[in-house]
């Protein structure tokens, strides 16, 4: 498997496979967005964002291109843009990574471990420097005003019509009212 069209598929197909969620933008398998959650034990838990994943021709030869779409404030993440600052995945990247490390590994450690000192942010990366409690406290305001499952177009999911009513539902439902009074 050495072809980089091959290796580009079956690293999407792992990725889909690794419970993220995979969108598509046109029918080749070089752009996608993936839905990603802020890590546990950061001020970024609870945040949900969606990233654009570019893939270059040369993948996995060369490193894919990742950017934020909805808002993050971040150090190494450009607000405007999106654009990560991302040694792991700018300089050092290896045809050995595949794209569940980019969101199991390298994005989680982006987030827990800022660099301030790299920024792409100077508001974002100033701030953690000289108040870490006030940078904490921006990163929360951010993620509860740009990165809930709605800000990424994510549809809270209902119950579908043909899933069965629970006993209470069952018990709540008067068929009565629905079919009138039986004809004496």
């Amino acid at each position: 498997m050495s072809s980089p069209s091959k290796r580009r598929e079956m690293d999407l197909m792992k990725l889909m496979m690794s419970d993220y969620k995979v969108e598509m933008i046109n029918d080749g398998m070089q752009e996608f967005y993936v839905e990603f959650n802020g890590p546990k034990d950061s001020p970024y838990h609870g945040g949900v964002w969606k990233i654009r994943v570019e893939l270059p021709d040369a993948y996995p030869y060369k490193s894919p291109s990742i950017g934020f779409i909805n808002k993050i404030y971040h150090p190494n993440v450009d607000e405007m843009s999106g654009s990560v600052c991302l040694d792991v995945i700018n300089q050092t990247w290896s045809p050995m990574f595949d794209l569940v490390n980019v969101f199991e590994v390298f994005l989680p450690q982006l987030l827990l471990y800022p660099n301030p000192s790299d920024p792409l942010n100077g508001e974002a990366a100033a701030l953690m420097m000289r108040d870490r409690t006030s940078y904490e406290q921006r990163v929360k305001e951010y993620c509860e005003k740009y990165a809930k499952p709605e800000d990424i177009g994510a549809v809270p999911e209902e119950k579908s019509s043909d899933e069965e009513l629970s006993d209470d539902e069952y018990a709540a439902s008067d068929d009565e009212e629905i079919a009138g009074k039986a004809d004496p």
